[in-house]
């Protein structure tokens, strides 16, 4: 990545377990300090700034790799291929999106060790196409669910159910099962990189944390706060079709909303329009001055 050689060796290459504990190391960041770290690489292209924003997140890349790590590949490349999507992260985040920057790469991680792994299974000889891709990264969470993990060839209900729940053809469904079943390791193997370690060792608590958890609450809250405020902007017909239009599970029509106000429909589509920059606007002004009066 020509743009982010920051000089950081983020390969687990040697003993994993060592890896894993010089990771945990790397503190993890307040959301101001995230902000902040991203406008200066975003501005200056300032590399000390995305190395930190990138060791932080190490832990996350390293999660992430081991909910792959039951498709017969060495956990440490599936790490490095994640970090690789985790630079490809830092370096398009857009810190005034208003999202935080685990959410936004855990996309990038997820792709980069999933095309990793699908280059590694030559599954492009197939002519993969989205539902196939789809297929391969379920199809064994849902042989779990079915209990069908060591049938061999899937018992025909089980075959109807799954390519029911995907959307593919029961033959699509028989093939890759075949294909995968010789990549299929017992939970009790040693790992190489480990000698007398075994993969149920790795098992991932998929259970969130308290602090992710408290985070995304603090966050959501500080959102719904954002949002009330900027609203108090608009104008009573305003607020009202803004609500109606982007803030229900079913929103109201234009056709309703005309009737309503004895408007025309795009009438009611440009007071919509309207009232949404409006709000979005007032949005990024108020979050802009909340970061700018935290102490540096």
């Amino acid at each position: 990545m020509a743009a982010l050689s920051i000089g950081l060796d983020t390969s687990p290459s040697g003993n994993l377990t060592r890896y894993l504990q010089q990771i945990r190391k790397f503190p993890m960041l307040k959301p101001e300090e995230e902000f902040m770290l991203a406008k200066r690489w975003q501005q200056h292209e300032d590399h000390k700034a995305a190395e930190k924003m990138i060791t932080s997140h190490l832990r996350l890349v390293a999660k992430i790799a081991m909910g792959y790590r039951g498709y017969g590949l060495p956990v440490g490349e599936l790490i490095s291929e994640g970090n690789v999507g985790m630079m490809q992260a830092v370096k398009r985040f857009d810190p005034d999106k208003g999202f935080r920057l685990a959410t936004y790469a855990m996309w990038w991680i997820r792709a980069s060790i999933q095309e990793y792994i699908l280059h590694s299974w030559s599954l492009v000889k197939m002519g993969t196409t989205a539902a196939q891709k789809k297929l391969f990264f379920n199809l064994r969470k849902l042989k779990g669910q079915m209990q069908a993990m060591e049938e061999g060839d899937l018992l025909p209900e089980n075959v109807t159910k799954i390519a029911d729940r995907l959307n593919v053809s029961e033959t699509e469904v028989i093939n890759m099962n075949r294909r995968m079943a010789s990549q299929d390791h017992s939970l009790n193997a040693a790992v190489r990189e480990e000698g007398d370690g075994e993969w149920q060792d790795w098992l991932v608590d998929d259970t969130e944390d308290q602090e992710t958890s408290l985070g995304k609450r603090e966050e959501l809250d500080e959102r719904r706060q954002l949002l009330t405020q900027a609203m108090t902007g608009l104008n009573e017909r305003e607020r009202h079709i803004f609500e109606e239009r982007r803030l229900q599970e079913a929103p109201s029509t234009l056709e309703d909303l005309s009737k309503l106000y004895g408007i025309s429909r795009e009438r009611v589509r440009q007071i919509e329009v309207r009232a949404f920059e409006k709000v979005q606007k007032a949005v990024h002004n108020a979050a802009v001055s909340q970061r700018l009066a935290i102490p540096a």
